[in-house]
């Protein structure tokens, strides 16, 4: 496979005690969390009451979603969308199991809306008012690498720019055993053809499995039990500027990843 290539334009990072990228980047860089930072997003693109019942996977989706695109300047209606997660909504599976088993009858319209799939990518399409192409795509560990390819093959078949957006939340009840997933963690970039100064280049391609991702920078250990970690490797890497990292991308294959800065790139 040859190499499809990326320019970063915008990143979005949230997690418990590092609510932005520039929070991620300082704990990157000396171990510190924000100290006050919120026990969950509070995404400004939906109503308040909205805002209130959202699930927290879709706040955090539609947060770094945000974040992203204003990094990148971007008016978030006009990019086509990839939204990956590992489970969904853990925590509104379990009640749609519980309930069903024990009364159906008082199932909630309102969660039972929550509890498909593509959720996030359906709020954020209405709430930006986007009318461009949005997937939702979800393949256990390998969920973020295949997003990223989905993304990456969308630019290389010709759209300007493309966001990904990828989150997990908390699993609860028997799917805890089966699922597991602790805490809140998502992430976002926009990805783009053109190259500009201070912007970091990403090339993947596809490799038979038999390297390891390496899972021991910050980011990595301080999210390490979230469905969605097999993606912090790589904000590992963002955060230094520069490197090659693999991520797990399939049974038999791995997606080798190298990052570098825009003028590198055309070096």
């Amino acid at each position: 496979m040859t190499h499809l290539q990326a320019h970063i334009e915008g990143i979005g990072f949230w997690t418990r005690g590092l609510p932005s990228w520039e929070a991620a980047l300082a704990h990157a860089a000396d171990g510190a969390l924000v100290a006050d930072a919120p026990s969950r997003p509070s995404p400004q693109l939906l109503p308040a009451n909205e805002r209130r019942r959202a699930p927290d996977t879709v706040a955090v989706a539609l947060d770094v979603a945000m974040a992203a695109c204003q990094a990148a300047g971007r008016d978030p209606a006009t990019l086509p969308s990839v939204f990956a997660s590992t489970h969904g909504d853990l925590g509104i599976t379990d009640y749609m199991c519980e309930t069903l088993a024990g009364d159906p009858l008082a199932l909630s319209p309102t969660r039972f809306h929550n509890s498909v799939h593509n959720a996030a990518a359906g709020y954020w399409t209405i709430g930006t008012g986007a009318m461009a192409p949005a997937s939702a795509i979800s393949a256990r560990e390998s969920s973020f690498a295949q997003g990223l390819l989905d993304a990456l093959a969308q630019l290389a078949s010709g759209d300007e720019a493309v966001l990904l957006v990828a989150y997990d939340g908390q699993a609860a009840g028997p799917l805890k055993q089966m699922a597991p997933s602790d805490g809140l963690l998502g992430a976002a970039l926009v990805l783009s053809q053109q190259a500009s100064p201070g912007h970091l280049t990403l090339r993947a391609q596809l490799v038979a499995s038999g390297g390891h991702q390496d899972a021991t920078g910050p980011l990595s250990k301080l999210a390490s039990a979230n469905a969605m970690a097999p993606m912090l490797p790589l904000f590992d890497l963002l955060a230094r500027g520069h490197g090659s990292v693999r991520l797990v991308a399939g049974p038999d294959h791995d997606l080798l990843i190298d990052v570098s800065s825009a003028e590198l790139a055309r070096g």
